[in-house]
Protein backbone atom coordinates (compact mmCIF):
# COMPACT_ATOMS: atom_id res chain seq x y z
CA UNK A 1 0.00 0.00 0.00
CA UNK A 2 1.24 3.47 -0.87
CA UNK A 3 1.86 5.90 1.99
CA UNK A 4 1.52 9.48 0.78
CA UNK A 5 3.59 10.80 3.69
CA UNK A 6 6.51 8.44 2.93
CA UNK A 7 6.20 9.21 -0.79
CA UNK A 8 6.21 12.98 -0.13
CA UNK A 9 9.13 12.80 2.31
CA UNK A 10 11.17 10.70 -0.12
CA UNK A 11 10.31 13.02 -3.00
CA UNK A 12 11.37 16.10 -1.03
CA UNK A 13 14.64 14.73 0.27
CA UNK A 14 15.73 13.16 -3.02
CA UNK A 15 14.61 16.18 -5.06
CA UNK A 16 16.61 18.62 -2.93
CA UNK A 17 19.67 16.37 -2.84
CA UNK A 18 19.64 15.82 -6.61
CA UNK A 19 19.11 19.47 -7.65
CA UNK A 20 22.70 20.59 -7.02
CA UNK A 21 24.10 17.37 -8.51
CA UNK A 22 25.87 16.99 -11.83
CA UNK A 23 22.77 15.34 -13.29
CA UNK A 24 20.89 18.64 -13.56
CA UNK A 25 23.86 20.17 -15.38
CA UNK A 26 24.25 17.15 -17.66
CA UNK A 27 20.52 17.26 -18.44
CA UNK A 28 20.78 20.96 -19.21
CA UNK A 29 23.68 20.39 -21.61
CA UNK A 30 22.01 17.43 -23.33
CA UNK A 31 18.72 19.32 -23.53
CA UNK A 32 20.34 22.24 -25.32
CA UNK A 33 21.97 19.96 -27.91
CA UNK A 34 19.29 17.37 -28.57
CA UNK A 35 15.54 16.89 -28.63
CA UNK A 36 14.37 17.15 -25.01
CA UNK A 37 11.91 14.26 -25.16
CA UNK A 38 14.60 11.88 -26.45
CA UNK A 39 17.03 12.94 -23.73
CA UNK A 40 14.37 12.60 -21.03
CA UNK A 41 13.41 9.09 -22.18
CA UNK A 42 16.98 7.84 -21.74
CA UNK A 43 17.58 9.67 -18.47
CA UNK A 44 14.24 8.50 -17.01
CA UNK A 45 15.00 4.87 -17.86
CA UNK A 46 18.41 5.09 -16.16
CA UNK A 47 16.90 6.62 -13.02
CA UNK A 48 14.21 3.93 -12.89
CA UNK A 49 16.95 1.28 -12.92
CA UNK A 50 18.90 3.09 -10.18
CA UNK A 51 15.86 3.45 -7.93
CA UNK A 52 14.93 -0.21 -8.40
CA UNK A 53 18.43 -1.27 -7.32
CA UNK A 54 18.40 1.13 -4.35
CA UNK A 55 14.99 0.00 -3.10
CA UNK A 56 16.04 -3.65 -3.40
CA UNK A 57 19.17 -2.94 -1.34
CA UNK A 58 17.13 -1.04 1.25
CA UNK A 59 14.59 -3.84 1.45
CA UNK A 60 17.37 -6.30 2.29
CA UNK A 61 18.38 -4.03 5.18
CA UNK A 62 14.91 -4.46 6.71
CA UNK A 63 15.85 -8.06 7.52
CA UNK A 64 18.30 -6.78 10.17
CA UNK A 65 17.19 -5.92 13.72
CA UNK A 66 15.38 -2.54 13.80
CA UNK A 67 17.87 -0.77 16.10
CA UNK A 68 20.79 -1.70 13.87
CA UNK A 69 18.92 -0.44 10.79
CA UNK A 70 18.05 2.84 12.56
CA UNK A 71 21.66 3.35 13.66
CA UNK A 72 23.00 2.47 10.20
CA UNK A 73 20.57 4.76 8.36
CA UNK A 74 21.30 7.54 10.86
CA UNK A 75 25.04 7.30 10.23
CA UNK A 76 24.54 7.13 6.46
CA UNK A 77 22.23 10.18 6.47
CA UNK A 78 24.80 12.12 8.52
CA UNK A 79 27.50 11.01 6.09
CA UNK A 80 25.36 12.16 3.17
CA UNK A 81 24.82 15.54 4.82
CA UNK A 82 28.58 15.87 5.31
CA UNK A 83 29.16 14.97 1.66
CA UNK A 84 26.74 17.71 0.56
CA UNK A 85 28.27 20.31 2.85
CA UNK A 86 31.87 19.47 1.92
CA UNK A 87 31.22 18.95 -1.81
CA UNK A 88 33.29 21.03 -4.19
CA UNK A 89 31.55 22.48 -7.27
CA UNK A 90 31.57 20.09 -10.19
CA UNK A 91 32.89 21.37 -13.47
CA UNK A 92 30.75 20.88 -16.53
CA UNK A 93 31.90 17.70 -18.22
CA UNK A 94 32.06 17.55 -21.97
CA UNK A 95 29.43 15.28 -23.44
CA UNK A 96 30.08 13.57 -26.76
CA UNK A 97 27.54 14.49 -29.40
CA UNK A 98 26.38 11.50 -31.43
CA UNK A 99 26.41 12.12 -35.16
CA UNK A 100 23.05 10.40 -35.43
CA UNK A 101 20.20 12.41 -33.83
CA UNK A 102 17.82 9.43 -33.81
CA UNK A 103 15.75 8.57 -30.74
CA UNK A 104 17.87 5.52 -29.89
CA UNK A 105 21.20 7.35 -30.17
CA UNK A 106 20.10 10.38 -28.12
CA UNK A 107 18.15 8.35 -25.51
CA UNK A 108 21.06 5.89 -25.32
CA UNK A 109 23.50 8.74 -24.66
CA UNK A 110 21.29 10.08 -21.85
CA UNK A 111 20.80 6.60 -20.40
CA UNK A 112 24.50 5.73 -20.37
CA UNK A 113 25.53 9.11 -18.98
CA UNK A 114 23.14 8.80 -16.01
CA UNK A 115 23.77 5.08 -15.54
CA UNK A 116 27.50 5.65 -15.10
CA UNK A 117 27.41 9.05 -13.36
CA UNK A 118 24.77 8.16 -10.78
CA UNK A 119 25.82 4.64 -9.79
CA UNK A 120 26.47 4.68 -6.05
CA UNK A 121 25.48 8.35 -5.95
CA UNK A 122 24.23 10.04 -2.81
CA UNK A 123 20.58 9.92 -3.89
CA UNK A 124 20.82 6.19 -4.63
CA UNK A 125 22.23 5.61 -1.14
CA UNK A 126 19.55 7.88 0.36
CA UNK A 127 16.83 5.91 -1.44
CA UNK A 128 18.18 2.64 -0.03
CA UNK A 129 18.26 4.23 3.45
CA UNK A 130 14.68 5.44 3.15
CA UNK A 131 13.52 2.03 1.92
CA UNK A 132 15.17 0.42 4.94
CA UNK A 133 13.83 3.02 7.37
CA UNK A 134 10.20 3.00 6.28
CA UNK A 135 9.87 -0.60 5.04
CA UNK A 136 7.59 0.65 2.26
CA UNK A 137 9.49 0.02 -0.97
CA UNK A 138 6.66 1.08 -3.28
CA UNK A 139 6.19 4.51 -1.65
CA UNK A 140 9.93 5.14 -1.39
CA UNK A 141 10.59 3.95 -4.94
CA UNK A 142 7.78 6.03 -6.40
CA UNK A 143 8.81 9.14 -4.44
CA UNK A 144 12.46 8.76 -5.45
CA UNK A 145 11.81 8.11 -9.13
CA UNK A 146 9.36 11.02 -9.38
CA UNK A 147 11.90 13.31 -7.69
CA UNK A 148 14.71 12.21 -10.00
CA UNK A 149 12.51 12.56 -13.07
CA UNK A 150 11.45 16.03 -11.90
CA UNK A 151 15.04 17.17 -11.48
CA UNK A 152 15.96 15.69 -14.85
CA UNK A 153 13.01 17.45 -16.49
CA UNK A 154 13.93 20.74 -14.85
CA UNK A 155 17.53 20.32 -15.91
CA UNK A 156 16.63 19.46 -19.49
CA UNK A 157 13.92 22.08 -20.02
CA UNK A 158 14.46 24.90 -17.57
CA UNK A 159 17.63 24.36 -15.59
CA UNK A 160 19.22 27.61 -16.57
CA UNK A 161 16.29 29.72 -15.37
CA UNK A 162 16.03 27.82 -12.04
CA UNK A 163 19.73 28.21 -11.26
CA UNK A 164 19.49 31.97 -11.93
CA UNK A 165 16.66 32.34 -9.38
CA UNK A 166 17.69 29.87 -6.65
CA UNK A 167 21.35 29.83 -5.58
CA UNK A 168 22.88 26.36 -5.82
CA UNK A 169 24.50 26.79 -2.41
CA UNK A 170 21.11 27.41 -0.77
CA UNK A 171 19.62 24.27 -2.32
CA UNK A 172 22.63 22.25 -1.14
CA UNK A 173 22.37 23.60 2.42
CA UNK A 174 18.63 22.86 2.62
CA UNK A 175 19.21 19.28 1.44
CA UNK A 176 22.06 18.86 3.94
CA UNK A 177 19.91 20.18 6.82
CA UNK A 178 17.11 17.76 5.94
CA UNK A 179 19.59 14.89 5.90
CA UNK A 180 21.09 16.00 9.23
CA UNK A 181 17.60 16.03 10.76
CA UNK A 182 16.79 12.56 9.38
CA UNK A 183 20.14 11.23 10.57
CA UNK A 184 19.73 12.64 14.08
CA UNK A 185 16.17 11.31 14.29
CA UNK A 186 17.26 7.83 13.18
CA UNK A 187 20.10 7.75 15.72
CA UNK A 188 17.80 8.99 18.49
CA UNK A 189 15.30 6.22 17.68
CA UNK A 190 18.10 3.64 17.71
CA UNK A 191 19.20 4.73 21.19
CA UNK A 192 15.77 5.50 22.71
Amino acid sequence: MISLSVLALTFGVVFLAELPDKTALAGLVLGTRYRASYVFAGVAAAFLLHVTLAVAAGSVLTLLPQRIVQALTGVLFLGGAAMLLLKKGDGEEEIRRPEDQSFWKVAGTGFMLILVAEFGDLTQIMTANLAARYDNPLSVGLGAVLALWSVAGLGIVGGKALMKRVPLGLITRIAALLMLALGAWSLWEAVA
